[in-house]
């Protein structure tokens, strides 16, 4: 039988070990209440937005991205139909398409020119801008290796894979196709050339892709998983097939002309672009001295 005194020290056992359970929940709390800094971007719009400054002066001037979809880009010819739903068909021409997707520095990525080829160009863009991201947050990339850095990527469509499965023979495809072309491997491939050892994950939600992404991305900050965080999205264009599919629903606009929350709205267009993200913690960015570009005050 456990004398008074056994009893008393269980029982403050048991209440310290509540309140510090108690006050890792409220630290918890708060930190999913931080705000997360943007300490750098870089992205690849259409309209020749290849960096922050050039989106923004297209937004100011008002500039209409969104075109004719470009003969060299896609083989319109074939299946553009003005009548909708006509089987096989788009009725839809229009899109907002970079200049060159395909354009890519292989050698400065240490990527021999016939893995370069097998590369979806989403991987490259994504290469690409989360360098220059980087740069621009003044941290030097090689640094990052081995430090608890994530990585989430939005990203939705494989195109450049149904085009290369396409055009080449089976006997000419490589073992690089797989590793070019999967979306898993559009995360990886960042993390891996980087040397980062924090999450990894690419994350397909349809339209909400890159949102999500930002989304898991802070989470993953205020729980302390990890120190900075790289969120991005990217979509290319590659083959018809999308319009094709999307006409049949009667899903794009016809004008090319997105008309959001108006009653002359009559479908959406379809675009592809990149855009990256260099996610911190608020306490760690004003120690660091880091040039914030804006604040996340919250996701859901």
């Amino acid at each position: 039988m456990a004398d008074g005194t056994g009893a008393i020290s269980a029982d403050k056992q048991t209440l310290l070990a509540l309140r510090a359970l108690r006050q890792r929940v409220e630290e918890l709390e708060a930190a999913e209440r931080e705000p997360i800094a943007i300490i750098g971007m870089a992205c690849r719009f259409p309209g020749g937005a290849d960096t922050p400054e050039d989106f923004w002066r297209l937004l100011q001037e008002r500039r209409d991205a969104v075109s004719e979809i470009p003969r060299e880009r896609l083989d319109l010819e074939s299946v553009y139909d003005p009548k909708p739903q006509t089987p096989g068909k788009t009725y839809s021409k229009w899109a907002g398409v970079l200049e060159a997707p395909g354009s890519f520095d292989a050698e400065f990525f240490g990527i021999s020119p016939r893995e370069a080829v097998s590369m979806d160009p989403q991987h490259r863009m994504l290469l690409e801008a989360s360098w220059e991201a980087l740069e621009d947050a003044g941290i030097a990339p090689k640094t990052l290796a081995g430090g608890q850095v994530g990585v989430f990527v939005g990203v939705t469509t494989s195109e450049y894979a149904q085009l290369q499965q396409r055009i080449t023979a089976r006997e000419k495809l490589t073992a690089y196709v797989l590793q070019g072309s999967a979306l898993n491997a559009a995360a990886g491939r960042l993390a891996y050339f980087y040397g980062l050892n924090g999450p990894c994950m690419a994350i397909d939600t349809a339209c909400s892709s890159s949102l999500v992404a930002i989304d898991r991305a802070c989470k993953s900050l205020q729980q302390r998983e990890t120190s900075l965080a790289i969120a991005a999205g990217v979509n290319l264009l590659a083959v018809p097939d999308g319009l094709v599919i999307a006409s049949q629903w009667g899903m794009l606009s016809p004008t090319g002309k997105v008309s959001a929350f108006s009653s002359s709205a009559d479908g959406f267009v379809r675009g592809e672009g990149c855009g990256v993200l260099l996610l911190k913690r608020r306490v760690e960015a004003l120690r660091d001295g880091d040039r914030v570009l804006g604040w996340l005050l919250s996701s859901a």
